[in-house]
């Protein structure tokens, strides 16, 4: 997920009322169609039509003809429909015999030259011989094919395994980096923007599958920035477009039916960037269902934990049969200079590939050019708002605003300015590019300008082009990053792990609709864009993962994913007072994780007998497997048993408790080895592991322990480890106990 201005603080403005009113909410009439997702859970068994089970189930429930309503039949790696429903036709849809779940369907959002190597993982790290065969399935906003980034030169054959297709239309063409690609649209709500085809008009699949699988490009850079190499995690690994995002956002059918061919199709990773505001119940949501019948096909799915932080309990994507990813800073930062008329330099936190030579323009207050022929009073000029600025006074100045969180710079490029100054009171964890020279500064530096241009008979100023410099506090968790508890399933740590998502420079879109800033008037068009968001950070664990996949193609997600955790560089709450709840076990380290030492496996059993501790019927549960599972006191799983790589407790605040968690661990190092349980704890966590000696004969060999950890906390969250260690490998897994007031 790529961050945007924020929609909240639009929502405050628009509806306090400047004038531009449009209505902030309303009823849904019961009896209007609104697309639901009705889903069914695994494929049946025998020779059954499931597309015309289906339309039976429907014309069961509307007045008219099912192929007038029905808009997609997931019939290849799940069951489940999506159709255009009143509320009451998808009421009794609920109640129909093999129906899992029937859920509106919602609109979600899209949540590098340094990159790879800030994480020890160059371009001349040792790479499998079967790396080419790996294909990683992009579900983003398409690509843009004629990337360098995606060029099919020195590939061979197109893999064996691949049973997808590519829609190749006038305006697309696949090649042999690029083996498949699909583009999804369910309803008629497009924007002239919007490209019919796999291609990619936003710019944020090509930069997510670029950051995942790109190939080698050199001298890389936006209008000479972060200049470099960029690439993909696997180089030479094949790529899968399925294209589920416009100008309007992501639908949940859309989704689902992506998910649906990409498992068919034989991809073995699957990349997600884009996720809800909020999590939710894990068989009402497309992505975690999707990723669940990927995990069934062993195929892990990487996902962007989400753009809602710093809030508490922000994350969402937290199935825990996938990955959440968090993002994170690398060791470059981006600054942009302001110069004033009295030679006093400011620096700011934006992405400014303009160049204004130094000159000198006229420097003006926004609050003192109210657009008064609107209405528009000093009170909305002072924060640029849309057509609240006197465009006589402000065209070819500098202007000053008093900057709005999350605001942008439309008003001032309406105005036709110059220029402009914000003052930013957010953190300047990250920057944005905008369609004009632009610099935030912050707040204390704000005031000393506003009183420059206060006492100053004629000010002027300019503002710098971009540079950069060593980020020496990375890597620490953005602020934008979405935090944990996992809001879904306390007892379950979200996000997993933390990955570089901040200033990253990847292949873009060179659609005549996607400039560099994503705004409007913006005609710069680049082949290699700086963004941020979660969604920059989720591809990098993608490639994370297909990577130890191409050493490892026999293991399964579950596998992969704890070789990911286990192996992370620790991170420290001294640069994230969230601790955990902010890198999850920390910051990722390919390289280390083809070689764990030992994996905290788990397949659809367990993650069955989680859902059946969670209260899952058993109806619903052998819907959703097609078996005969059920649950009873001896399959019935409590969620401090799944096998996790992670362990997690929480309780009502006040209280003291414990818990005991069940684990096992798989030997996927040297066969004979010993390893040693090594305890890092505060004192208000009491921990135990039996027994604390794991010893392994052979390669595949399982041990289980159990550990007791006891908490006294009072109001507050700590955290500690368990690491288990051969002195070779150190197998570490966070430990967190938090009060919740969620309990």
């Amino acid at each position: 997920m790529a961050v945007h201005a924020s929609p909240f603080t639009w929502l405050i403005l628009i509806c306090f009322g400047i004038g531009f009113l449009i209505g902030c909410g309303g009823a849904i009439d019961s009896n209007s169609r609104q697309v639901y997702i009705v889903y069914m859970g695994d494929l049946p068994k025998g020779d059954v039509s499931i597309q015309s089970l289906h339309i039976s189930m429907l014309q069961g429930v509307v007045p008219r003809a099912a192929s007038e309503v029905l808009l997609y039949s997931y019939r290849r790696s799940f069951s489940g429909f999506a159709a255009k429903l009143t509320t009451d036709e998808a009421n009794k849809l609920r109640d129909k015999e093999g129906v899992v779940s029937v859920f509106l369907s919602q609109k979600k959002q899209l949540h590098t030259s340094r990159t790879w190597e800030f994480m020890g993982f160059n371009k001349k790290t040792k790479t499998s011989v079967i790396e080419s065969d790996i294909i990683v399935g992009m579900i983003d906003s398409g690509v843009w094919p004629e990337s360098e980034s995606f060029n099919d030169t020195g590939f061979g054959p197109v893999p064996n395994k691949w049973k997808g297709s590519c829609q190749n239309l006038a305006n697309f063409t696949c090649n042999k980096k690029i083996i498949g690609a699909r583009y999804y649209l369910s309803d008629d709500e497009t924007d002239p923007t919007d490209i019919l085809s796999p291609r990619d008009s936003d710019g944020h699949g090509t930069h997510t599958a670029s950051t995942a699988a790109g190939g080698l490009v050199s001298h890389a850079s936006l209008y000479g920035l972060a200049k470099g190499t960029v690439r993909g995690g696997v180089p030479s690994a094949r790529i899968a477009v399925y294209k589920v995002c416009w100008s309007y956002g992501c639908s949940d059918e859309d989704i689902l039916a992506a998910f649906d061919d990409a498992i068919a199709d034989g991809v073995d990773v699957i990349s997600v960037s884009l996720g809800s505001s909020f999590a939710s119940d894990y068989f009402y949501d497309s992505i975690a269902i999707g990723s669940f019948h990927a995990m069934k096909n062993g195929i892990l799915t990487s996902n962007s934990a989400g753009n809602g932080g710093p809030v508490p309990a922000s994350v969402f994507n937290v199935s825990p049969w996938s990955l959440s990813v968090a993002a994170n800073t690398i060791d470059r930062k981006f600054f942009t200079k302001v110069k004033l008329g009295n030679n006093q330099i400011y620096e700011g936190a934006t992405i400014n590939t303009f160049d204004l030579k130094g000159k000198m323009y006229p420097f003006i207050y926004a609050g003192d050019a109210p657009n008064a022929t609107l209405g528009a009073a000093s009170f909305y000029s002072r924060y640029c708002l849309p057509g609240s600025l006197n465009t006589t006074i402000v065209r070819g100045k500098i202007v000053f605003c008093e900057y709005f969180i999350g605001w942008d710079s439309d008003g001032v490029m309406q105005a036709g300015a110059a220029g402009a100054v914000f003052q930013d009171a957010e953190n300047k964890d990250y920057q944005f590019s905008f369609p004009l020279p632009v610099s935030n500064v912050n707040m204390n530096d704000g005031r000393i300008i506003l009183n420059y241009l206060n006492t100053t008979e004629n000010p002027t100023a300019t503002i710098f082009k971009t540079t950069q410099d060593n980020n020496q506090f990375a890597p620490f968790v953005v602020s934008f990053s979405s935090r944990g508890p996992n809001p879904v399933t306390a007892d379950i740590l979200k996000p997993d792990i933390t990955a570089p998502g901040v200033d990253i420079l990847a292949a873009w879109s060179e659609s005549e609709t996607t400039s560099v800033s994503e705004s409007q008037g913006d005609t710069r068009i680049t082949k290699y864009n700086i963004i941020s968001g979660t969604s920059m950070s989720c591809p990098h664990a993608t490639g994370a993962a297909a990577y130890v996949k191409s050493f490892h193609p026999t293991w399964s997600p579950a596998a992969i994913r704890s070789a990911l955790m286990t192996t992370a560089i620790p991170m420290t709450p001294m640069n994230n007072i969230e601790g955990e709840f902010a890198y999850g076990a920390g910051h990722i380290n390919p390289l280390q994780a083809t070689d764990p030492g030992l994996v905290y496996d788990a397949g659809e059993i367990d993650y069955v007998k989680f859902l059946c501790g969670q209260g899952y019927t058993v109806k619903n549960i052998q819907l959703i497997t097609g078996d005969s599972s059920s649950c009873s006191d001896e399959t019935n799983g409590t969620v401090w048993d799944l096998n996790y790589p992670s362990f997690a407790l929480s309780s009502t605040p006040g209280k003291s408790f414990s818990r005991v968690f069940h684990r096992t661990v798989t030997n996927v190092g040297p066969a004979v080895s010993t390893y040693k349980a090594v305890i890092n704890a505060p004192p208000v966590l009491v921990i135990q592991v039996q027994p604390s000696v794991l010893s392994f004969e052979y390669v595949g060999q399982k041990q289980s322990f159990v550990v007791t950890i006891e908490a006294q906390l009072g109001n507050s969250m700590a955290s500690g480890s368990l690491i288990w260690d051969d002195g070779v490998h150190k197998v570490k897994s966070p430990i967190v106990a938090y009060a919740s007031l969620m309990q």
